[in-house]
């Protein structure tokens, strides 16, 4: 009479295989989640641009105060999203006014950047591999990591 049942050598291969199919399936899991970052930052970058715009077409100057687009003093946020605070999706983001000069009295500017940096850039955990930079232009630029964004 024969035991039902597997051997250790069917086992063995049903293991193998699985392992097999992990090592194919996790590199790109994890590369599909750092494109969704990327994706991500580029769509927060374009929403940063318009709600810049319209703070500037209602003050007469861009803002570098993130308080300023998520909480203005009266009237509805330009900004809804939290990129000042924190990382967000996997990216920092960091706005500056670029050098702009100041217009009148207040603390606005002829001009704005903002750069959404990697949170994680290196090993397994990277969130993102390029970062991001856009002004008061429009046009998002990006480089590797390695110098002046292009």
């Amino acid at each position: 009479m024969r035991n039902k049942g597997f051997t250790l050598i069917e086992l063995m291969i049903v293991v193998a295989i699985i392992a097999i199919i992990a090592a194919i399936a996790i590199p790109n899991l994890l590369r599909s989640r750092l494109q969704s970052n990327e994706s991500a930052a580029i769509a927060n970058l374009k929403t940063l641009v318009g709600a810049e715009t319209a703070f500037a077409a209602a003050n007469g100057g861009y803002t570098a105060a993130w308080d300023l687009m998520n909480a203005p003093a009266d009237g509805p946020p330009f900004l809804d999203i939290e990129l000042g605070g924190g990382t967000v999706q996997g990216y920092d983001y960091v706005l500056d006014t670029d050098n702009g000069a100041a217009v009148g009295a207040t603390a606005f500017f002829t001009n704005f950047q903002c750069t959404a940096t990697p949170a994680i850039a290196t090993g397994t955990g990277a969130t993102g591999i390029r970062i991001f930079w856009v002004d008061a232009g429009g046009v998002i630029r990006l480089n590797d990591g390695t110098g002046d964004p292009i």
